[in-house]
């Protein structure tokens, strides 16, 4: 009899496989750009150069621009690191483990490995990286597992630390989080986007970014568990949260910019292949 994560996984690779075939189809290059490579060299920059692999240390030392120069390796390494803490309960936790496990049934199909860091603030779990189907059911079976559950608020600063400790080479890095937590995380993000490809996959509940008018219910804070009993119909409290949603959003944007990367936002009603071909079309873009 089939295991839960590997019904998972069927369930996935049927859902995926018609509407996916043809589009993501070739070497791992055409899916994810830009990882899987090694420096080599330097060289004067060149009208038809990427922009993005400018050496500005050399550049300014120099005077006069220069690129790095890259090899290409045929394997490439992923990581998945998925925030696991209370605040990604119910629907958050699902979205995320569909989407991570699509991705790294995506990876490991061109015999590139897949790694994953699953975050606590108290319960951290590294699967290293590996290929194969078994790979993904591993990840698959961890992610299931019900996460320990504390009320603590997430060391988002610490997930990310930990993912730039355990991707040794340069990788493919896609972090899945709500970024509710601690402050202080766009500093270790900008580093670990410095080395690595990194791809940020906020998720996000439609409840948290407009409060449903459902009259006096009981709100709960989601890291801490404390909970409230408000008047969702009272216009004063629905213009206020919008506010507070708005400018999170805002400063969400904002710190995402100055660490150098562009998240990808989706809900838990989300549809996973149009997930997945964004994220495609982002990677390509760059």
């Amino acid at each position: 009899m089939a295991t839960p994560p590997d019904r998972l996984l069927r369930r996935l690779e049927w859902r995926l496989g018609k509407r996916l075939d043809g589009r993501l189809q070739g070497a791992y290059r055409t899916v994810w750009r830009g990882a899987g490579i090694d420096f080599t060299d330097l060289r004067g920059y060149l009208p038809e150069d990427d922009v993005r692999h400018i050496d500005w240390n050399v550049t300014a030392r120099l005077d006069e621009p220069h690129v790095r120069l890259y090899t290409e390796d045929r394997e490439m390494t992923a990581w998945l690191v998925v925030d696991r803490s209370a605040s990604m309960r119910a629907g958050k936790t699902r979205t995320a483990t569909e989407l991570a496990v699509s991705i790294a049934r995506i990876v490991s199909r061109g015999g590139n490995k897949i790694g994953a860091i699953l975050y606590d603030t108290t319960d951290h779990r590294l699967i290293p990286p590996r290929g194969g189907r078994d790979q993904v059911l591993r990840i698959a079976k961890d992610l299931m597992r019900e996460p320990v559950r504390s009320k603590t608020t997430t060391d988002l600063a610490g997930m990310l630390r930990l993912a730039a400790a355990s991707a040794r080479q340069r990788s493919l890095v896609v972090v899945m989080s709500d970024f509710i937590g601690d402050p202080g995380w766009e500093k270790p993000l900008g580093m670990l986007t410095h080395r690595h490809e990194v791809v940020v996959v906020r998720v996000a509940d439609p409840a948290e970014l407009e409060l449903p008018d459902l009259g006096l219910i009981v709100v709960e804070d989601a890291e801490t568990g404390e909970q409230l009993l408000v008047d969702s119909s009272d216009p004063l409290l629905r213009s206020r949260l919008a506010a507070q949603v708005e400018g999170r959003e805002r400063e969400l944007a904002e710190s995402m910019r100055r660490a150098g990367v562009d998240a990808h936002h989706i809900t838990t009603d989300h549809d996973l292949v149009a997930t997945l071909l964004g994220l495609v079309r982002g990677r390509r873009s760059r």
